[in-house]
């Protein structure tokens, strides 16, 4: 009685298999084929293939290498760099002439926004390989964009997030901080820095227009330059305007990056609520992460180059409110980035926790400049 319906189930797997056979010898038929084309070729022309094909292996060997490690990072890191023994502002006097010495041998602190980043552009590019301009990178997967696959693009929109806060904070460097109003004259080092930050994150040595300077190289030398400038500074030969209204601006500016990174979640959280299976929202979720990063450090940094405003504002307890939350938002680190709907009780959404955590920075932010503007 029971053979028709074992006889039914029978035929339906037979079915399924030949069809998984079939998919399968659709799928492996160029590779088939190349191997027989391969095996037929002359000595020489199969060493040239071979040899080829090895560099292939090789170079996306190291690729899928470089995009799984992150060496040294550390959401603690600004601790490690940032002095706060020094109560005082970047470029005032920290020893000499108040201790009878010449002015040859006067000390000025030094700026630990620059030296912030510095060290965040040496964790990018020398610590780390920066992944948006390796070969491999711009090859893709068989030609897809790593960012339209769910495949190790998450290491190189971290970095991005990190570059893009590097590049609002050598502008404002340049134009704002690193000189007195804005009719001094503007410091060489910066100006350097900001050229440099503001080179294609994608440049290989040969470019659609020829050859040209891979991106790793000149952000090396723009961390050069940033290095060159606090060390003038520190000699007390450059210009850091740590005043209330500068801090106010170069908040407002931060404020404004933040919230259009917001915005781009929000954008993404509105185009798809697909949870584990939407390729992109892992990009959205570490270029914010790689922001938040990077604003940890600066933040902190800022609190010491301004400490005199600071102070006179009582800005700490704040000040120091914002840190703890840019540090608690770095400790959301999942796995697999899910873009679910907010009210789905199966498919998380961290771009929804992200957006979340940038807001509040950015209302910290807000409040403190709502203070300084007083």
């Amino acid at each position: 009685m029971l053979d028709p319906i074992v006889n039914f189930f029978t035929r339906v797997f037979q079915a399924l298999g030949r069809g998984i056979g079939v998919l399968v010898g659709l799928l492996l038929w160029p590779f088939l084929w190349a191997g027989r084309w391969y095996t037929q070729r002359g000595w020489i022309l199969r060493g040239a293939i071979g040899l080829v094909l090895l560099g292939i292996v090789v170079l996306y060997g190291y690729f899928f290498y470089v995009t799984q490690f992150w060496t040294n990072f550390d959401p603690d890191y600004p601790s490690a760099i940032v002095d706060t023994s020094e109560p005082v502002a970047a470029g005032e006097e920290v020893s000499g002439a108040a201790s009878g010495q010449t002015a040859a041998s006067q000390t000025c602190k030094p700026s630990a926004i620059v030296a912030v980043s510095a060290a965040l552009i040496d964790f990018n590019v020398n610590q780390n390989a920066w992944i948006s301009s390796m070969l491999a990178s711009k090859m893709g997967l068989f030609g897809i964009d790593w960012r339209s696959t769910p495949f190790f693009d998450n290491k190189a929109a971290f970095q991005l997030g990190i570059h893009q806060v590097l590049r609002r904070t050598t502008t404002e460097m340049v134009d704002t901080l690193g000189r007195v109003r804005g009719t001094s004259q503007i410091d060489q080092n910066l100006q350097d820095a900001r050229t440099a930050m503001a080179w294609s994150e994608t440049a290989w040595y040969i470019g659609w227009r020829g050859p040209t300077r891979p991106s790793p190289s000149v952000f090396r030398e723009g961390r050069e330059k940033l290095l060159a400038f606090n060390a003038s500074l520190q000699n007390c030969q450059a210009t850091f305007d740590a005043r209330a209204d500068n801090l106010l601006l170069f908040l407002d500016r931060i404020a404004g990056d933040i919230g259009s990174t917001s915005d781009i979640l929000g954008q993404r959280i509105e185009a798809s609520d697909a949870g584990w299976f939407d390729l992109r929202a892992d990009d959205r979720f570490w270029f914010a992460y790689g922001q938040l990063y990077a604003y940890h450090g600066i933040v902190a940094a800022a609190r010491s180059d301004f400490a005199s405003v600071v102070a006179e504002r009582n800005l700490t307890t704040l000040w120091t409110r914002m840190e703890a939350q840019l540090r608690r938002a770095l400790e959301v680190q999942p796995w697999i980035i899910s873009n679910g709907n907010e009210s789905s009780a199966f498919f998380p959404s961290h771009l929804g926790t992200m957006g979340f955590n940038l807001l509040q920075v950015r209302s910290n932010l807000v409040e403190l400049r709502q203070i300084l503007d007083r």
